[in-house]
């Protein structure tokens, strides 16, 4: 175990050197370029939130972060009560989209319930919860099944789905962009009970799919780098997102999960860790677990000096995503690849979000576009920001 670490700090410590050798030369081309020096502290500024966990700029509307691309809101609306913390994003280039509510963008959009394999619009599905759980939805966009971004969601999920009902979320529709079995073959690798892989269990989580990623793309989610250019390979727009180009967060995100955070936990992480433990996943002793109940006896992170009293350890993250990617992405590659119509369509590079609605008034409570692969929505934000169930 602590030889994997050593080789994890080795790993770490070059994608840093080469975040800061990128970020020596993105400072110079600005320069040249005649870039205020104010747009590029907002930028590391950003950058460096990101890489420390934080996923949302910093509360001041005098002085809003400055990059290239356009804005997105994460909203919490009370009653007669508006709020609104603006977080930078790619996803919105269009001025009558971004004009829009959620609810009006999202009018006349469908998605297939993997259950019924009957069509879903989604304006409806968010104003019609009949729940006793909770006056609130929720959507979540997720990307392709073997995305990042989508193994996240489904595990952030899993972990937070009792407090998210807690704060009056009675409906949660999960969109994949991928085909039914796909979707069902995800969730059921992750633990997550659905209304699709659930027989004679009740559930909050609706599945959803949408394999061409049409609602994503309506909701105004990040369509990642050069995704007009119907020439260049997908894999090669893939490529260059993991190193920031229409995906501005991803390096951050990546490599906060190398760093850790001292002061904001993510207790998600460590469930999702026991999840692949139980299903054989490598890297597989980073937790010790109880040989008949499953349960977490030590989780060796906290035992590392100095650091692990940490609220969220350094290496933590790094190694629930080398199991995400090694068992999960690589391995079930076949089963959980977009078809060739979704690459076409764009998928493989589309990027993901979050919107949480008052069913009743039709209210956004909550909004999310994410910024890069791993950048996802922080649930932590979510239940602090959605008012409290009534």
């Amino acid at each position: 175990f602590f030889f994997n670490i050593r080789m994890r700090i080795v790993t770490s410590t070059l994608t840093l050197s080469a975040l800061c050798s990128q970020a020596s030369a993105f400072s110079i081309g600005t320069r040249n370029a005649g870039v205020a020096p104010d747009t590029m502290n907002s930028r590391t500024t950003s950058a460096f939130s990101f890489a420390l966990g934080s996923t949302t700029s910093p509360d001041n509307d005098d002085v809003p972060l400055k990059i290239p691309e356009p804005e997105a809101a994460v909203a919490v609306v009370t009653e007669g009560d508006t709020r609104e913390t603006t977080a930078e994003t790619p996803s919105v280039s269009d001025d009558e989209v971004s004009s829009l509510s959620s609810l009006q963008r999202l009018s006349g959009t469908t998605v297939t319930s993997v259950l019924t394999n009957e069509p879903v619009e989604l304006s409806s599905y968010l104003t019609s919860s009949t729940s006793n759980t909770g006056a609130k939805s929720m959507l979540v966009f997720g990307t392709y099944a073997a995305d990042f971004n989508a193994i996240e969601y489904v595990q952030r999920l899993r972990y937070y789905l009792p407090q998210l009902q807690q704060i009056g979320i009675g409906k949660v529709g999960l969109i994949l962009n991928c085909e039914a079995e796909a979707a069902k073959v995800l969730v059921d690798m992750l633990d997550l009970d659905t209304d699709a892989t659930t027989d004679g269990i009740s559930t909050t989580v609706e599945l959803l799919v949408d394999p061409l990623g049409k609602a994503g793309r309506k909701f105004g989610v990040g369509t990642g780098w050069r995704p007009d250019d119907e020439e260049m390979s997908p894999y090669l727009k893939l490529f260059g997102m993991l190193f920031g180009l229409g995906a501005w967060a991803t390096l951050p995100a990546v490599i906060g999960g190398y760093i850790g955070n001292p002061f904001f936990g993510q207790p998600w992480i460590e469930d999702a860790i026991a999840v692949g433990q139980r299903k054989d996943r490598w890297p597989n002793t980073a937790l010790e677990l109880d040989e008949e109940s499953g349960e977490i006896k030590v989780n060796k992170f906290k035992e590392l000096p100095y650091v692990g009293g940490w609220e969220r350890r350094p290496l933590e993250l790094a190694t629930l995503r080398l199991q995400n990617m090694m068992d999960i992405s690589i391995k079930n590659w076949k089963e959980l690849a977009p078809a060739q119509n979704a690459l076409d369509a764009g998928v493989l590079t589309q990027l993901g979000g979050l919107l949480v609605v008052d069913s009743k008034s039709g209210n956004e409570l909550f909004r999310w576009r994410d910024p890069g692969i791993c950048a996802v929505a922080n649930f932590e934000d979510v239940i602090k920001k959605v008012p409290l169930k009534e």
